[in-house]
């Protein structure tokens, strides 16, 4: 559901450019090998490393709890610049596009909570 969540945010900047992130990650895989310095950015790396790593916790039989904290942690970075962009411009679709992201960490650290 993490990961899910995380492809769904909304990023809009300019008059006319928008995109959802699977979109943007679709244009960054396809640079990553023809223009590998054009991606070479910690807004562009972190959030994938994030998603590479919870795609490994997703073949994990018991995912690990470090791994899933580190993607949060990845992709929280890039999640809070867009809620924090998105109340600032009052932009409802990018704070909107946020909130399935941070409902699923919240149960997430719920659930890590109460498996202590």
């Amino acid at each position: 559901m993490l990961l899910l969540s995380s492809l769904i945010g909304y990023l809009s900047w300019g008059e006319d450019n928008h995109a959802f992130l699977f979109e943007a990650e679709w244009e960054v895989f396809s640079k990553l090998f023809s223009e590998p310095l054009a991606v070479m950015h910690p807004f562009i790396l972190l959030p994938l490393l994030g998603q590479l790593l919870l795609i490994i916790t997703l073949f994990q039989s018991t995912p690990s709890k470090r791994l899933t904290f580190i993607s949060i942690g990845c992709l929280g970075l890039l999640f809070g610049i867009m809620t924090l962009i998105g109340l600032l411009t009052l932009k409802w679709t990018i704070l909107l596009s946020t909130l399935p992201f941070w409902c699923i960490v919240g149960l997430i650290f719920r659930f890590y909570k109460k498996t202590k």
